[in-house]
């Protein structure tokens, strides 16, 4: 195959956004949170006047940080 040539018909293009999933599905969902998941939820309690739960792990860091998104105005 030569530089030149066009690229297979039967090649799919390289997605433009990543596909969202459903936390409840992550392989690593019930690991704890992230640092970063954890900066940004403190922010978002903080902003919200909510007090962050203890203890949560990726996939429930992740289901409240698009809630208090959404109660803050920060997910517009």
């Amino acid at each position: 195959m030569s530089e030149n040539t066009a690229p297979d018909e039967n090649t799919a293009p390289a997605p433009t956004q990543n596909a969202e999933k459903d936390p409840e599905t992550w392989v690593t969902g019930d690991e704890p949170m992230t640092g970063p998941q954890h900066s940004y939820l403190q922010t978002l309690a903080r902003e919200a006047g909510r007090d962050l739960p203890e203890g949560l792990d990726k996939a429930r860091a992740s289901e409240l940080i698009d809630e208090l998104q959404q109660q803050t105005g920060r997910g517009a």
